[in-house]
């Protein structure tokens, strides 16, 4: 059968982008400009144009949306529910990011009204399916940073234990205990220790660490899938 007999769908990129500020887990979110869904919240995204692929779409939504870009994207799941976009069938590549945040400002550009940071466990209605878009990008950032390094993504260079150990409580929803945590974490010779300590707080200055990726490399896989947990 010729592929011009064959039915012709649109297809779209979704981004879920994944920050830390201030001991929370943030979400990224544009509010819409155009309809459907004008003026109602939703993950950045749009339709993959002319002769691109899916990973150069969604680094061009970004941009165009939040004004991120060269930013750590992973694609994680297709959404093809043939009513989950009012104007036609749309299958959308979901896409989950993380940054850190507080060296990010979100900046609405040619299609959004407003870009903004929501705390990841108090985020609106949002349009489309992308809620559910949403839950999915959590359980699949919840496997992701089991098995690989991301975390650090959303760390400064340099990042106190409490500081780790906080992002994984708030990815994962659940209190680690604190002795046990830091006795895996010393174990572990590519997070390094550095001369530096936490400076303005009223409390005692913490130790800072830094993630030596080198070192993480070397390390046996079966180590690594189970460094935290």
């Amino acid at each position: 059968m010729s592929l011009k007999q064959r039915s012709q769908y649109f297809m779209t990129v979704d981004c879920v982008i994944f920050g830390y500020s201030q001991g929370q887990l943030m979400v990224a979110l544009i509010e819409r400009k155009n309809e459907p869904f004008k003026g109602k919240w939703a993950i950045p995204g749009g339709f993959v144009e002319g002769d691109e692929t899916v990973d150069e779409a969604a680094a061009r939504e970004l941009q165009e949306e939040t004004g991120l870009h060269d930013i750590y994207l992973e694609q994680f799941h297709v959404f093809s529910d043939p009513e989950r976009d009012p104007r036609g069938r749309v299958i959308t590549v979901a896409f989950f990011a993380l940054i850190n945040s507080d060296q990010i400002e979100l900046v609405a550009t040619e299609d959004a009204l407003e870009a903004k940071w929501y705390p990841a466990y108090n985020i609106p209605d949002l349009a489309f399916d992308h809620n559910a878009i949403y839950e999915k990008a959590l359980e699949e950032l919840r496997l992701a940073v089991s098995i690989k390094p991301l975390v650090f993504e959303l760390l400064p260079g340099k990042f106190t234990l409490t500081m780790l150990q906080n992002i994984y409580e708030q990815i994962f929803g659940f209190t680690i205990d604190k002795r046990n945590f830091r006795k895996k974490i010393l174990k572990m010779d590519f997070i390094q220790e550095t001369k530096y300590l936490t400076k303005g707080d009223q409390q005692r200055p913490a130790k800072l660490y830094q993630f030596n990726k080198k070192r993480f490399i070397k390390n046996d896989t079966r180590t690594v899938n189970s460094i935290f947990f």
